[in-house]
């Protein structure tokens, strides 16, 4: 018999949780002492993935980057390309659910036991300066994620630039990137328990309400992603490609419906290709273009980590100030570009934007719940979002190179 796939299971976990909570909504107390439990077990071992995760994925991603120089113009243009989509990404999914939460169904998440990082309220120049550690190791005890990041950020770069006398710490980096990569899919191999015990407390409290809940995180996704396929992509390939927007999507069609299907834009590699070289894109612009967009572009990823953040936070009945918005989008915006790409990747940096905004790590056990439905999504994004890019480059390198 084949065994279920991660995905399948975390959803039968959430249906199971549903039907447990409302089954057991007279029995709290028995919840809160032995089934809650358990899912804080799954949320430590989160926790304590996260820092080694985003510090070793992020110095590899850098490392994976090390031939772009090589290509001069179009690595650099597509580099900046990608940034910039990124940007408008995260912007749009602050945005909108700010906008819209008043008018939410949202669940009661209890804060009280919860564990979050204390953000305090710092004006936009005491952001800045406490991103920058003073020592190595606080911010990793601390779970200090900026400071980490911005950690995995110098030593990454300064790697690549020592050239082969950095060539040790480059393969020591990449195998500490493997081991905890692997660390991790244990950790994950137990989201179906831990989703389960986590959710069926807030089903308890909540009811079947929690089901209007999810249609409603699931249909502010999906409506921010049309959002940035219409607006940004169409924009791009339209003014900067100089082809029908109309045309871009009609052609992409293949690569979308594999994507949503496959949940992979790396599988959809070879169908992207065909797309774009239907749309006159030279190979080897494509091969490049697609395969660093696969690595580094994912659009889909930056907005629902700020759909997911706004949404979390006024289920938890926190305000966010602007300086946890900054938090968010800045580290929404390096995840999206160190997103592993493995199982249960997303929801480890998830807790990581989450812990950057003071936002309860327990949420992401909730959101959890329909994490696969919204992958799928945001698999197209990214595939869309590498082509346009492909698109681009060739109407303003093509002739160059």
């Amino acid at each position: 018999m084949k065994k279920l796939s991660l995905t399948a299971q975390i959803g039968i976990a959430l249906v199971l949780a549903v039907i447990a909570g409302i089954i057991l909504r007279n029995q709290a107390s028995f919840v809160s002492t032995y089934i809650q439990p358990i899912g804080i077990i799954f949320l430590n071992l989160l926790k304590f993935i996260v820092v080694p995760l985003v510090l070793f994925s992020i110095m590899a991603g850098i490392l994976s980057m090390n031939d772009i120089s090589k290509v001069g113009k179009l690595g650099l243009r597509a580099l900046i390309y990608f940034m910039t989509t990124t940007l408008f990404a995260v912007s749009l999914g602050l945005v909108v659910p700010s906008l819209l939460k008043g008018i939410l169904p949202l669940i009661r998440i209890n804060t009280e036991a919860a564990e979050t990082i204390e953000t305090p309220h710092l004006s936009v120049m005491d952001q800045l300066v406490n991103m920058f550690p003073k020592n190595i190791l606080e911010p990793v005890s601390s779970m200090a994620m900026m400071q980490i990041i911005v950690i995995a950020l110098f030593f990454g770069i300064a790697m690549v630039h020592v050239g082969e006398k950095g060539e040790m710490a480059r393969k020591v980096t990449l195998s500490f990137n493997d081991v905890v990569g692997k660390i991790l899919e244990y950790i994950m191999a137990l989201a179906p328990i831990g989703v389960f015990c986590m959710l069926t407390p807030v089903v308890v409290e909540n009811g079947p309400a929690v089901l209007g809940s999810y249609a409603a995180l699931l249909a502010l996704a999906y409506f921010c992603f049309a959002i940035h396929a219409g607006v940004v992509y169409a924009s791009a390939v339209g003014l900067l490609g100089k082809i029908s927007p109309l045309k871009f999507f009609k052609e992409m069609q293949p690569a979308m419906l594999f994507a949503f299907s496959s949940d992979s834009s790396v599988a959809t590699l070879p169908y992207t290709m065909q797309c774009t070289e239907k749309m006159g894109v030279n190979k080897d612009i494509g091969r490049f273009v697609l395969s660093l967009g696969a690595t580094i572009n994912m659009d889909g990823v930056a907005i629902y980590l700020g759909v997911a953040s706004v949404f979390m936070a006024a289920c938890c009945g926190i305000d966010l100030t602007m300086s946890q918005y900054m938090a968010i989008a800045f580290a929404s915006t390096v995840a999206s570009i160190g997103t592993p790409g493995i199982p249960g990747g997303s929801l480890a940096l998830m807790a990581m934007v989450f812990a950057s905004a003071g936002i309860p790590v327990e949420c992401v056990a909730v959101a959890a719940g329909i994490d696969r439905i919204i992958d799928m999504g945001r698999t197209v994004m990214s595939v869309t979002g590498d082509a346009s890019c492909a698109v681009v480059m060739q109407r303003i390198v093509g002739k160059k190179l």
